[in-house]
């Protein structure tokens, strides 16, 4: 009997263990904030702040929560105006599309979040991902809110610090009058620099749970759960994850938890990491007499195994032969494009941009043509032919933040320059914020296409920038930026195409690839 039951037994046993993928943190390195994520069926729906980049609130899709893929964005722009068209001097950086809250109820997707340039909330709708989204304004601005759908009520939970509580209603079009409307909890002034924001809100059996991100002074960043039995009832707090994480300081805080389909309980939590932005991780959730414990005890892990079988690779970012007619969407637009100042098809195998709108440098300049960067280090190489430039004119690859870096092309009266410059900001006499550029390289060009690249390394925050005129004999720039994630762009860096002009219409500037190692 032994010699086959044994087989047997083994064969019922492996049939009982799932795949399992392999989690190594960060997910991505790249910048992946304010997340939220919810499963429906089989598949994973995770939404991000990208502020003012467009289109904007890229939704992402996964069955391992390990592996993301950019499937869709909640919105081409948020409104028409100067704002987003960059006119008068008006821009949306640091602003605009902020905190996501991600929900499926009723067939249909729902997504809510503030817009801080325009101080209103916006509520978007699907039945499905992938088609049009309809949208809804509320006049008036939620926090880092979160949904909650609760017998056929809808509530939203935000703020800062003071936590509140605010009925919608059903169908989301805006307050619902003499609805709930009131501070849910109040987190403790005292200790504490950042308080009780970025919330997600569940109803997990008999617990209402309210999670948070707080900053204890001289701490690191750090989730807190708030709970209780009744929704408008008397909330307690714990400490469900806090510590140091991949050698920095900085917490790992502010996400989501979400439930497998085999009942499995995980969270994504991001950590701010120095220039390169806002970085995911994915954390086990157990649960403890009631309380949900992320990380290994409340502690952030570097590596763990996912209880769900491996699927696919990420696609967050990613080279481009630009060969299809339509944008891929890794990439996103700084601000609102000039759809008729770009094309893929004009000179079929390059992007081209026309200028279409005077600027007086990059953070004014429409059509700037943007996509993540990733650490721990990386590259992006670009071929550019600038031969389409008027008097005026800049194109080129730049290292986009505040604290900028770019090498290109810009034709003067007398012809085509090789340039690279640094730009960033600083206080001036009158405590204004004024830009300091400084010039690495002014040189007559050897012909008008010109290979560019930036190495980016994230250990140091510093970035190098190297031209060629063949493709195979480079010349790095020893003056490397000093790369700085500050809070007036509030992104982290991203390699950008650009062409714009500052003096007369009609330039334009072709990229034949754009590769990322």
């Amino acid at each position: 009997m032994r010699k086959w039951f044994l087989p047997l037994l083994a064969v019922l046993l492996a049939g009982c263990v799932r795949p399992q993928t392999q989690c190594v943190n960060p997910l991505t390195y790249t910048d992946i904030p304010d997340n939220d994520v919810i499963r429906v069926g089989e598949d994973y729906y995770m939404v991000s702040t990208t502020m003012y980049f467009c289109p904007g609130a890229p939704v992402m899709q996964s069955r391992d929560l390990v592996h993301w893929r950019i499937v869709d964005y909640i919105y081409d722009y948020l409104e028409d105006d100067d704002i987003y068209n960059l006119r008068d001097g008006a821009n949306a950086y640091g602003k605009g599309q902020w905190a996501t809250t991600l929900r499926y109820e009723n067939g249909r997707f729902w997504a809510l979040f503030i817009a801080n340039d325009q101080r209103k909330t916006y509520v978007y709708s699907t039945p499905r991902i992938g088609e049009k989204w309809t949208r809804t304004v509320i006049d008036r601005p939620f926090h880092d809110a979160s949904l909650l759908f609760e017998d056929g009520r809808v509530y939203v939970v935000w703020g800062n610090g003071e936590i509140r509580i605010t009925e919608l209603e059903p169908d989301l079009t805006g307050v619902r009058e003499g609805g709930v409307d009131q501070v849910l909890f109040t987190c403790p002034r005292e200790g504490y620099g950042l308080r009780a924001e970025g919330a997600h809100v569940y109803h997990i059996g008999d617990w209402y749970y309210v999670l948070v991100i707080d900053w204890p002074s001289g701490g690191p960043r750090t989730e807190t759960c708030w709970r209780s039995r009744e929704l408008l009832g008397t909330y307690e707090p714990r400490t469900v994850l806090q510590g140091e994480f991949d050698g920095r300081r900085d917490g790992v805080a502010q996400g989501a938890i979400v439930q497998t389909q085999h009942g499995d309980w995980y969270a994504v939590m991001f950590q701010d990491h120095g220039a390169v932005g806002r970085i995911p991780t994915l954390q086990p959730v157990t649960w403890t007499d009631g309380w949900p414990v992320l990380g290994a005890e409340g502690v952030p892990v570097k590596e763990f195994l996912v209880n769900l079988p491996p699927d696919g690779k990420d696609y967050v970012w990613a080279s481009d032969e630009f060969s299809s007619d339509k944008l891929a969407l890794v990439w996103q637009w700084n601000h609102k494009p000039l759809d008729g100042c770009w094309s893929l098809t004009e000179r079929p195998g390059w992007l081209r941009l026309t200028t279409g709108q005077l600027a007086t440098g990059l953070p004014d300049a429409r059509n700037t043509l943007t996509q993540r960067t990733f650490g721990p280090k990386c590259t992006s190489e670009v071929l550019l032919d600038g031969s389409g430039l008027k008097p005026g004119d800049f194109a080129g690859l730049s290292a986009f933040q505040s604290c900028r870096g770019d090498i290109g092309l810009r034709r003067t009266d007398t012809g085509l320059e090789l340039y690279a410059i640094h730009e960033t900001p600083q206080r001036g006499e009158d405590r204004r914020m004024v830009r300091r550029t400084r010039e690495l390289l002014c040189l007559p060009a050897e012909a008008a296409k010109v290979y560019l690249r930036i190495r980016y390394d994230f250990d140091e925050d510093r970035a190098w920038f190297a031209y060629s005129w063949d493709g195979s004999a480079w010349t790095e720039l020893e003056d490397a930026l000093q790369m700085r994630y500050t809070l007036d762009y509030f992104t982290g860096y991203r390699s950008a195409l650009y062409c714009y002009a500052t003096r007369e219409l009609g330039g334009h500037a072709d990229f034949d690839w754009f590769r990322q190692e």
